[in-house]
């Protein structure tokens, strides 16, 4: 079977290597290069920020992400040399609004990933050394981590070139789907080159919603911009990721700490804004004073791909009046949560493609379920 992918982020390169394991000829084009937008500018946080707040069909695909990163790591570690970097840092939460609700969820998911206990004072502070003696409490997630997402990138790229049946096309803008019989027959690109494959998939994150204009029906996808610090400390000198009011610490192995982020409703503009970042700032300083002793390294903004209800849309995608014959496909609309997701999504989408058995009920994500229906956006 052909495949050719629309969008080389993190959703269309780990779809790109499902699907081409799985022994599909795969094509993947990138109107940029390759591991380029959200996929690069997020946090790399392997769960959902606060998992209560979030619906199933969310926690149900994001509870695989750190299992399913650590079994490809030594694939592709052995085939490229490079290191993905999972930190298993575990994770604090300070919002004691949420304490008792995040113990409650975490006794009643049984999700070994997210055990959960509140500490206080001295044990608190032995966790983490770094954080401002004011906090007196937080929630201890001991098994979460942290994937260094640009690294993740560069190895997926790396492994993919390395493969026979993958063909990566970087700065390849498609303008228009060629269509017959309600079925893609083509895709053509700004050059006028026609890419003819069996299957198409959409991948293309907040952009999705302008590639999908052509059909019947739009994938309502919004743009939310998310901005980032980069901090430098010495290596292992914050232990723990640490979370407060939404604005999250990520420390990598080398030292490197990531603060982030703020969600602004900005279109496609990915601009650093000078308040919001001195508002991260101040929330990092607050969270760990010491850090006003280590030095900014960097500011960046992504743009998140929001959905009305924060489900991701996989699966078929209807041409004419039915997705039955349909030979186009969705992996799209992760929001904040594309890099912890997208393990599960690529491999959910290459079951339904190749009619394996599903890992996951996929009636939540199935884009014939819910394209066209008007809904408000929740930011979460």
């Amino acid at each position: 079977m052909k495949v050719l992918i629309i969008g080389g982020g993190v959703i269309g390169l780990l779809t790109a290597l499902e699907l081409s394991q799985a022994g599909c000829e795969v094509t993947l084009l990138d109107k940029q290069d390759f591991g380029q937008a959200a996929s690069w500018a997020g946090g790399g946080i392997l769960s959902t920020m606060y998992p209560w707040l979030y619906p199933d069909a969310v926690n149900g695909l994001a509870r695989f992400g750190k299992a399913m990163y650590q079994q490809w790591q030594p694939l592709l570690q052995q085939a490229t040399g490079l290191d993905i970097e999972i930190n298993p840092s575990g994770m604090l939460i300070l919002d004691e609004a949420d304490f008792n609700t995040g113990l409650g969820w975490a006794a009643h998911d049984h999700d070994p990933q997210q055990t959960a206990q509140l500490l206080t004072d001295s044990a608190l502070h032995s966790i983490n050394p770094r954080l401002n003696s004011s906090i007196s409490q937080g929630l201890w997630f001991p098994e979460l981590a942290n994937i260094r997402n640009p690294r993740l990138l560069k190895t997926l790229i790396a492994f993919l070139k390395l493969q026979p049946n993958v063909n990566m096309q970087a700065f390849t803008t498609v303008q228009r789907f060629d269509i017959k019989n309600n079925r893609i027959s083509a895709v053509v690109d700004e050059h006028g080159k026609r890419w003819q494959a069996d299957q198409y998939v959409i991948a293309t994150g907040a952009w999705s919603g302008l590639l999908s204009e052509q059909f019947d029906w739009q994938v309502p996808v919004k743009p939310i911009q998310g901005q980032m610090i980069l901090f430098k400390a010495p290596a292992q000198w914050l232990p723990t990721m640490v979370m407060h009011q939404g604005i999250y610490l990520i420390p990598r192995l080398d030292g490197h700490i990531v603060c982030g982020s703020s969600t602004d409703d900005v279109g496609f503009n990915t601009d650093v804004n000078i308040e919001t970042g001195l508002k991260l700032q101040q929330t990092a300083y607050r969270l760990a004073p010491e850090l006003q002793d280590m030095p900014r390294v960097h500011a960046w903004a992504g743009l998140r791909p929001s959905v009305p209800d924060g489900v991701p849309y996989i699966g078929q995608a209807p041409l004419g009046q039915t997705s039955q014959q349909s030979n186009l496909w969705l992996n799209c609309g992760h929001f904040r949560n594309g890099l912890v997701m997208a393990p599960a999504s690529a491999r959910l989408l290459k079951q339904q493609m190749l009619g394996e058995t599903l890992m996951v009920d996929p009636t939540a994500y199935l884009p014939a379920n819910r394209l066209g229906q008007n809904q408000p956006f929740k930011l979460m």
